[in-house]
């Protein structure tokens, strides 16, 4: 497509769009066409925030899955068997822990539940939703993983025939796998014996080239708002905003994503206040919680050290060496604007809660949910929870085991494989860009 043409189909959509884009520090509105990811004011890096026409909360009747939110969503097309969180209140744990309410916010596979979300992690909501908000026309869209995200992504890019370019470290890929054999439009390509943060480098250096474009990360209202979901289904259960909002974290993009709905709700005449972010990591690998106690100080840590301490975690799909702390808009302005706190729990709390949670609730659930839920019950038994709390739990995967139970699972077949030696070579990018053209 000519650069005029698709400049002419750019602001076609940005006509269509129920919506406009907000940058977080300059308060500069434009319009979007699918692909925008910042301001272009003359301002320190911040994220773009979504305004919607409708400010009221309208689920559509009818719908299901998050696009029952679709007016709160950046889409203009609504893509097939998108679930949402399925939310309930908590009997089981909320008794072990000592939690008068206890809501849980559980994203999986849970059949007695109504969950059944394809690749068992609330990263379908953002891969729905970014898919949803692309032009008609897109470039191959790359994504960086350490496996849920791109478990989600080959899927609804998959369903909707969208080509996608996935990158993902090898331990990454016993979660890429589906009931149905994935559709040619996704490559996945594998770096052996790497880590999270290489898949990253080789996706930015894809990225560059003109027939790719880099989904984006926090930087994508898209993925923003697909997460914000869970915030949302929560609160049409719950009838309210819950007092505390507890997430394992490596980015942070869902928690961010969960003060941005707080705050929509409020505006739509919610009563609040916002929730407190309790945001759970995962020792030793805490940039969140280093970054957060070093304040005002940014504490001296490299990212060899956080690379060193990064395969001495269990809950590696929450491995993130660069989360968008200091961001206008992001991490510590959430904290900061919420009053919430960074937690942390250790590889023993973490298996004990996964083991806690089978018990008291009776499905499994991911290292990653293992985290916030030891990280509540550390806060629980601390007292930094009052009789007036009312929590809200977001379980960030469940119910895997079950799912290969259930159902007969097909690994996804990479189509390249890399060593991770060859990551920093131009020829691995120009290889890649071959295959994807043919």
């Amino acid at each position: 497509m000519s650069e005029n043409v698709r400049a002419s189909a750019a602001g076609t959509a940005v006509a269509a769009r129920h919506y406009v884009l907000v940058c977080s520090v300059c308060g500069h509105r434009q319009g979007d066409d699918g692909t925008v990811l910042e301001c272009q004011g003359d301002h320190a890096p911040a994220l773009l925030r979504t305004e919607y026409r409708d400010r009221r909360f309208t689920p559509r009747a009818g719908a299901e899955g998050i696009f029952r939110y679709r007016d709160w969503l950046p889409v203009v097309a609504a893509g097939r068997s998108a679930g949402r969180s399925t939310v309930f209140r908590s009997r089981g744990l909320a008794r072990a822990l000592y939690v008068d309410e206890l809501w849980i916010a559980f994203n999986g596979y849970w059949p007695e539940r109504g969950a059944a979300l394809d690749t068992c992690t609330f990263k379908e909501f953002e891969a729905h939703t970014v898919l949803g908000r692309l032009p008609d026309d897109p470039w191959i869209l790359t994504v960086a993983s350490s496996g849920n995200t791109g478990a989600a992504f080959a899927w609804a890019a998959s369903q909707g025939r969208i080509p996608c370019l996935l990158v993902v470290p090898e331990k990454g890929l016993s979660r890429l796998r589906f009931r149905t054999e994935l559709d040619p439009c996704v490559t996945l390509v594998v770096i052996e014996d790497g880590d999270y943060p290489d898949a990253i480098d080789l996706a930015a250096r894809l990225g560059r080239l003109p027939s790719f474009r880099l989904e984006g990360g926090v930087k994508n209202v898209g993925r923003r708002d697909g997460l914000a979901t869970v915030m949302i289904s929560a609160v049409e259960a719950m009838g309210r905003l819950p007092s505390h909002y507890f997430q394992a974290v490596g980015s942070g993009t869902g928690a961010i994503a969960a003060l941005e709905a707080a705050r929509r709700f409020m505006e739509a005449g919610i009563d609040g206040p916002l929730p407190r972010l309790m945001l759970c990591q995962n020792l030793p690998f805490t940039p969140i919680l280093d970054a957060w106690q070093a304040e005002p100080e940014p504490l001296d840590r490299t990212p060899g050290h956080y690379r060193e301490v990064l395969r001495q975690s269990c809950a590696d799909e929450l491995a993130n060496l660069a989360p968008p702390y200091a961001i206008g808009g992001g991490v510590r302005d959430s904290l900061v604007e919420s009053a919430g706190d960074v937690l942390a729990a250790d590889n023993a709390a973490v298996q004990e809660a996964m083991k806690l949670f089978l018990d008291t609730e009776g499905i499994d659930i991911e290292p990653a949910a293992g985290v916030a839920v030891a990280c509540l019950a550390d806060a629980a038994a601390r007292g930094r929870l009052d009789d007036g709390s009312v929590v809200l739990l977001n379980i960030t995967g469940g119910g895997r085991s079950r799912l290969g139970t259930d159902h007969a699972l097909i690994p996804a077949t990479p189509r390249l494989r890399i060593p991770v030696g060859a990551v920093r070579h131009a020829e691995t990018v120009e290889g890649i860009a071959a295959l994807c053209d043919h």
